[in-house]
């Protein structure tokens, strides 16, 4: 990938999300943005745009995988266009990396245009979320996809454990959790050897199967967004300093959760010295592709 100076960069935040498009159209309709914003205690904040992102990571000397969630067959709301966000990422390839969503819904329709993507708009993942999306990782309706993004070396990312998306509304606003255990995604881990996996979040309240699937299947990893690192389990702590120290990924789920209050209290948890740079940056280039192999410290 050109444009993006890995080593002048302090750190590579992994799971960012594009919530409003350059035309106003928000990624979730006014009910869902309202709970997650209660959820998560954001209040009156207005949705970064993709051009504002750039410029608050930029200021901080980061880069930003950037995603919206495709989920219309569940929710009814349009998804922002993953071409936007892909051509914004291209006019900004010092901090921006494209990530796409593809609702599996969308059958062969949704194959072509995961290939397209990648292809033509040099996207370099694709976001997941099956509590929103209503489908368990594990289902056939979703396996052309992951054969695609296996093909093309992209990487498949996958929310997992609880969600602040409908948290508070009647009914959860429809949306089921139990598609989220991560243990659906091992099935996926074993029937795709090659392709790339991140299960993102603490996976709350299996951060244990998270862990299991991390160290039993090579190609996955975990990032840890969508948490302040004050509140992560300590089984989480102890693996990411010892068994998962190259496959732990910082992400910090902005804008609703700030890299600056992450980054704040990471300070704070007992990680070795050796591991921080790894789980900041190191892992993530290694990931994304931007770093070569030659390049890599140490075993």
């Amino acid at each position: 990938m050109t444009g993006l100076d890995v080593a002048a960069l302090e750190a590579i935040d992994v799971h960012t999300h594009c919530e409003v498009s350059s035309k106003g159209h928000a990624s979730l309709s006014d009910d869902l943005h309202a709970a997650s914003g209660a959820y998560f205690k954001v209040e009156g904040e207005r949705k970064p745009t993709l051009e504002e992102m750039a410029a608050y990571y930029r200021e901080r000397r980061m880069a930003a995988v950037v995603f919206t969630v495709d989920a219309e067959h569940a929710t009814g709301t349009e998804p922002i266009p993953n071409e936007e966000i892909a051509e914004t990422a291209a006019a900004h390839p010092d901090v921006l990396v494209p990530f796409a969503s593809v609702d599996p819904f969308r059958g062969r329709a949704g194959v072509r245009q995961a290939r397209r993507l990648v292809e033509e708009y040099g996207v370099r993942g694709f976001k997941f979320h099956p509590s929103i999306q209503g489908f368990f990782p594990n289902d056939r309706l979703a396996y052309g996809l992951y054969e695609v993004i296996e093909e093309t070396g992209a990487i498949a990312l996958f929310h997992t454990g609880q969600t602040g998306i409908g948290a508070g509304v009647p009914g959860g606003g429809g949306i089921r959790l139990k598609y989220s255990n991560p243990l659906h995604v091992d099935d996926v881990a074993a029937d795709f050897p090659h392709l790339k996996i991140i299960l993102a979040h603490p996976s709350f309240p299996w951060q244990d199967e998270a862990l299991a699937v991390a160290t039993h299947k090579p190609g996955v990893h975990i990032d840890l967004s969508g948490w302040s690192p004050k509140y992560f389990p300590p089984q989480l702590v102890q693996y990411a300093n010892t068994l998962l120290k190259d496959k732990v990924l910082f992400g910090s789920d902005y804008p609703v959760l700030s890299p600056d209050r992450w980054l704040a209290d990471f300070a704070k948890l007992p990680i070795k010295d050796e591991v921080r740079p790894k789980i900041l940056k190191e892992n993530a280039a290694r990931l994304l592709g931007l770093t070569e192999p030659s390049a890599r410290k140490g075993p």
